[in-house]
């Protein structure tokens, strides 16, 4: 932080090395509709993950659910195949825009790595019906971001960044930003 300020400073590059912010860059702002879909995307695996595993007692989509959850986290939608569906191709022929504070969007991926990464764990270690409610969890959660435009984990953010928990610099705009639904 500059002292002067009170603002961060970049880190320095190195020259001929690797940018490691760029590799690990979360866009802001983001796309709301974008991010809709994508919660939209993680319901209907989620719910298919859930029906095929309550009948056959396969988990086949929990890692598959975390693993998606990760590469979002850390590298936004670049590398994710439902990052890259929902902002390569099916937001523009949606054809809107709607862009809203990256911080908080990266946040609620952080909750949704952890907990899928919780379910698919328990699920590993044989609690199932453990690993199934926090599936369903997540399901109701992606529902209110893909369906109402309610974003769970953003809602989380603000209240953490309000009760001093996340500086005010991580994001300025979000603790002007009243919650809002789409």
């Amino acid at each position: 932080m500059s002292r002067l300020t009170g603002a961060r400073t970049p880190a320095p590059v190195s020259q001929g090395g690797i940018d490691w912010r760029k590799v690990f860059a979360f866009p802001n702002p983001v796309n709301e509709y974008s991010a809709r879909i994508t919660a939209g995307l993680v319901v209907a695996l989620s719910l298919v993950t859930l029906v095929t595993g309550l009948l056959t007692g396969f988990g086949w989509g929990l890692g598959v659910i975390a693993v998606g959850f990760w590469l979002r986290l850390l590298f936004g939608p670049r590398i994710s195949p439902f990052g890259i569906l929902s902002v390569k191709v099916l937001t523009p022929v949606l054809g809107k825009t709607r862009l809203v504070a990256g911080p908080p969007k990266r946040f609620a991926q952080g909750l949704g790595a952890a907990m899928s990464t919780a379910a698919t764990i328990l699920f590993a270690v044989g609690l199932a019906p453990a690993a199934w409610v926090l599936l369903a969890v997540l399901i109701v959660a992606a529902s209110l971001e893909s369906f109402a435009g309610f974003c769970l984990g953003c809602a989380i953010f603000g209240f953490l960044q309000r009760r001093g928990f996340i500086p005010e610099d991580i994001c300025e705009a979000c603790n002007k930003i009243p919650l809002r639904r789409a």
